[in-house]
């Protein structure tokens, strides 16, 4: 690429930065009350110029030639989307422009001994510390800090009701680390002896290792199955979230189902995130039932495609999935289209909050994006839960796969990325972050000078 040219991108960029710096010091000063006002709607024409200054970056490298790209995974899926494009493979020790790779290539790309720098004209698909959303200990971590820094702020939606629950920021289950919180735990489970709760290794997908208990007994059973004779010992045992099981889901054909959505994040600071629309519900293959004898069957419990399909009842045409524009038909002919309205925007809400909640922890490279995959499940009041979120990695494959698309890194928006990835609400408000209400709170009171 002319090198003209790259250099009136940096200087864009840096008038970009500049002006983010100077929101970030009104924000943090006395000047807050006037300038949070006037702050989303600068935020917005910034985040726009800098969107507008990417699609112009994408066709520089349509002008310089053909996108070059490289990826450590191995799977059809990505090759096939990649050659439709007519983007053009070449090998790691060539000069590439995007590369598809692997959570333990991305370490090397970032770690300080090993590492190197990436050039201008080249983005990867992870953030150097993915992790701190993707792991589900860092995840719940970094959600219970945001809600304590949002009360230290005074800010309205870290507002509680009179059992000191989260009246908008309780969109995660009640969850603590083993062995680290084990007396937390315990202390909780006493408090309603009759729950039920879920434990899941915090560093592994598909439903692998995952058990559901309701008695204090079964966890000193899973701490002698795992060799660890106290729960002291950190160093010696895999670590575990256990979480509160939201043991009244909404059922359809007297089914538990959750929601995988899909969100690409193009930077943190500031925030900007798009929502795909073509979702999807996973289904369970038994009919739900709240009885102890059925708490060891994962064909009633888990939603994951890797353990459902080896149900008997499992459909291999659709695999047990509905598309979420037929839920959203389902909810609105069964509960109205303004709550099924409702129930969504409190989705893209809870979406929006997680990221904001890991963005002053994540390192903001402007050579990454992310495409995380996130479930989410709803209650039979019409409640969204967080439950987890998955990186870039083969969950997005598999998604791909369902739903090949020219929009994921199509390096101009088209017609059709703008129509399958519209901008998440509230996105823009970056450093301002208080400043997007919940879909169910009062309006912020009026500030004054």
């Amino acid at each position: 690429m002319p090198q003209s040219l790259w250099e009136e991108v940096t200087r864009k960029r840096s008038d970009i930065r500049n002006i983010h710096k100077e929101l970030d010091r009104k924000v943090g000063s006395s000047e807050c009350q006037q300038s949070c006002q006037e702050g989303e709607g600068h935020e917005a024409r910034v985040s726009e110029t800098e969107e507008k200054l990417d699609v112009t970056v994408g066709s520089m490298w349509i002008m310089a030639g053909k996108v070059k790209w490289v990826t450590d995974i191995e799977k059809s899926v990505l090759i096939n989307n990649f050659e439709k494009r007519g983007w053009v493979q070449v090998a790691e020790n060539e000069d590439w422009n995007f590369y598809w790779m692997s959570v333990q290539t991305i370490r090397n790309v970032f770690s300080v001994e090993t590492g190197y720098r990436l050039s201008d004209d080249q983005i990867v698909n992870h953030f150097p510390n993915h992790y701190e959303l993707t792991r589900k200990d860092l995840m719940v971590k970094n959600i219970k800090r945001y809600r304590k820094e949002l009360e230290k702020e005074g800010s309205p939606l870290a507002e509680k009701d009179e059992n000191g629950k989260y009246l908008y920021l309780d969109f995660v289950p009640v969850t603590y680390m083993l062995p680290a919180d084990y007396n937390l735990f315990v202390e909780e489970f006493r408090k309603n002896p009759s729950s039920t709760w879920i434990m899941k290794p915090c560093g592994k997908a598909q439903g692998k290792g995952i058990f559901l208990i309701n008695k204090l007994s079964q966890i000193k059973k899973w701490s002698r199955d795992s060799k660890t004779s106290s729960f002291v010992s950190q160093s010696t045992k895999e670590a575990y979230v256990i979480s509160l099981y939201i043991n009244n889901p909404l059922l359809i054909g007297g089914k538990k189902f959750d929601l995988r959505l899909y969100v690409l994040v193009s930077t943190y600071r500031p925030l900007r995130c798009y929502m795909y629309k073509l979702g999807f519900c996973r289904f369970c293959t038994v009919k739900y039932t709240r009885s102890t004898s059925e708490l060891d069957n994962m064909f009633v419990h888990l939603t994951n495609v890797a353990i459902q399909k080896h149900g008997e009842d499992y459909n291999h045409i659709h695999g047990g999935k509905w598309t979420v524009s037929n839920l959203r038909l389902y909810l609105e002919s069964t509960r109205g289209k303004e709550v099924t309205n409702k129930l969504f925007d409190e989705i893209h809400w809870i979406i929006v909050q997680s990221l904001k909640a890991v963005a002053p922890v994540m390192n903001n490279d402007k050579h990454c994006f992310e495409c995380y995959g996130y479930d989410i499940i709803i209650d039979d009041k019409l409640k969204p839960w967080l439950i987890e979120e998955r990186g870039s990695g083969l969950s997005v494959c598999r998604w791909l796969e369902l739903s090949p698309l020219g929009s994921l890194t199509s390096s101009e928006p088209s017609p059709q990325m703008r129509a399958q990835w519209p901008r998440c609400p509230s996105a823009p408000g970056w450093p301002g972050r208080s400043m997007h209400p919940h879909p169910s709170a009062p309006a912020l009171p009026a500030t004054g000078s």
